[in-house]
Formats: structure tokens, C-alpha cells, sequence
């Protein structure tokens, strides 16, 4: 499968089939904490100065083991959205917090469905798209590691991998990512397989139906 360039092109594509998507807004009913989570769109290798055509790539962090909650997974940047703040204003602000990249609004390519946890949490994923050059700088206390996975990855026809648990009646869906030697779950998974379809391959395609794995409940 031929690479993604990290290009205006690419962008522009996927800003239009993400303003194309109709978007599910949940009503908050359940009273789970709104969290933002960012799919950040970079050049797959940080250079300066960059190649002049870069592959695509988005940011993966695992988090430290110091975290109350979820620590040492695999997780996009993201967190809780504040009172007042909007979720495009929450990934701002988070990526900038967690890995250092400080963006504006004009970054925003578009949202995608938000998607309930059994650990309590509303997630809303909002696409960013970073300038070249542009450096990531974690944050230890809540970043141990940051990885460039190749968009292609995303598109790779084994990438999903969805079975059934004992413990529920919805299927489970994880990525195989080669960069990672291994896979990502849900609700990650379910947040950038819905990205694959929607932005990458403009399918609509929704995700709530999948389960996580009964480790991630918590």
C-alpha cells in the first residue's frame, strides 16, 4: 500500500470528508466526564528541516505509570474538557500540555462521534493538523513515551481486528499497528478505526457498538 503524504492535499481531503460526516453529539445523560482526545496529523519523522515530501503520520503516547487512571496505556493526547471550555478548545490545550505542541484554532481539521467508556468517561476526538517542524516535547509526569505511526498503518486491510468476550454482547475491536510491534484497544482503537473509515477511506462508519476489553472497564 502506497504511503500518505503529508501534504495540503491530504489535508484538505480530509477536512472535507469530516465536514461531510454527520457527527453524533451525545447528550450527557449518563453524567460521564467530558473528555477531549486529539488525533494529531504530523510528518511521520520530526526533522529540521523537514523532507520536502514527508509521509503522514499521528502522534500515539503511552502513558506514565505515575497516573491514577489508565496509566502505562496506550492513549491519543487528551484529557478532561473544563467547565466553559469547548472540547476543539480542550484538545488544544491538552496536546500542548502533554507533548508540548502549542496550536490554534486554525489547526482544527474536524470531530468525529463521541464515544462512551465503561471506565466513565465521554470521549470527543477532534482532528488536528501540526505545521512542519513543529517539535513534541512530553511532558514526564503524565507522558512516557511518544510514537509516530504511519497513517498507511491505519489503512493496512488486517489493521482491525474485532472478536466477541464472555463478559458482553458487543464485539471488541483492537489495531494491529506494526510500529508498535503490537495493537491498540478500545477505546483508542474504536476512536482512530473511525478515523480510518470516515477521513482515510470516506466511509461513514460509526463505532459505539464496540466493547473495550474487560481490563479497559476500569
Amino acid at each position: 500500500m502506497s504511503a500518505c503524504p503529508f501534504s495540503d492535499d491530504l489535508r484538505a481531503l480530509i477536512a472535507t470528508r469530516l465536514a461531510n460526516f454527520d457527527v453524533v453529539n451525545r447528550t450527557n445523560t449518563a453524567q460521564l466526564k467530558h473528555a477531549a482526545v486529539a488525533i494529531v496529523l504530523v510528518p511521520l519523522r520530526e526533522e529540521s528541516p523537514p523532507r520536502e515530501k514527508p509521509e503522514a503520520a499521528f502522534l500515539l503516547t503511552a502513558r506514565t505509570m505515575k497516573l491514577r487512571a489508565h496509566a502505562g496505556q496506550l492513549a491519543l493526547p487528551g484529557g478532561r474538557v473544563d467547565p466553559e471550555e469547548t472540547v476543539e478548545q480542550a484538545a488544544l490545550r491538552e496536546l500542548s500540555e502533554e507533548l508540548g505542541i502549542a496550536l490554534t484554532a486554525a489547526a482544527i481539521v474536524g470531530r468525529l462521534d463521541d464515544y462512551p467508556t465503561r471506565s466513565g468517561y465521554l470521549i470527543s476526538p477532534v482532528v488536528l493538523w501540526t505545521p512542519l517542524g513543529a517539535i513534541a516535547t512530553p511532558n514526564s509526569a503524565e507522558v512516557a513515551k511518544i510514537f509516530r505511526i504511519p497513517l498507511v498503518e491505519l489503512r493496512r486491510p488486517d489493521a482491525p481486528e474485532i472478536f466477541k468476550i464472555s463478559e458482553s454482547d458487543r464485539p471488541v475491536i483492537r489495531l494491529f499497528l506494526p510500529s508498535l510491534g503490537g495493537r491498540v484497544n478500545a477505546p483508542t482503537a474504536a476512536v482512530l478505526y473511525q478515523f480510518r473509515e470516515v477521513a482515510l477511506e470516506g466511509r461513514p462508519t460509526r463505532v459505539d457498538h464496540f466493547d473495550q476489553p474487560v481490563w479497559a472497564w476500569r
